[in-house]
């Protein structure tokens, strides 16, 4: 038994001594993607059908987009224009 609380105490322990990633604030809906961008919510769509646009995921049934890899794709927009 206490050689099972030893590992179950170091499991956890590893776990704190990981960087934490803070979830953002709130995630964003393609709806405001496209008001963001100024762009037809369809674009956003077929950005993400193609893979051209920012990385978005599921929750469900729903698409959401993380605020920060939205920042990060705009980066990355204006590096290959510039």
């Amino acid at each position: 038994m206490a050689n099972r609380q030893t590992r179950r105490t170091e499991s956890i322990a590893s776990i704190d001594a990981r960087p934490a990633r803070t979830l953002p604030a709130r995630y964003l809906e393609p709806e405001e993607v496209a008001e963001l961008f100024g762009v037809p919510l369809e674009t956003v769509y077929q950005w993400r059908r193609k893979r051209t646009g920012p990385p978005g995921f599921r929750v469900g049934r729903h698409l959401r987009y993380d605020p920060a890899e939205v920042a990060q794709w705009v980066a990355d927009q204006s590096r290959e224009v510039a």
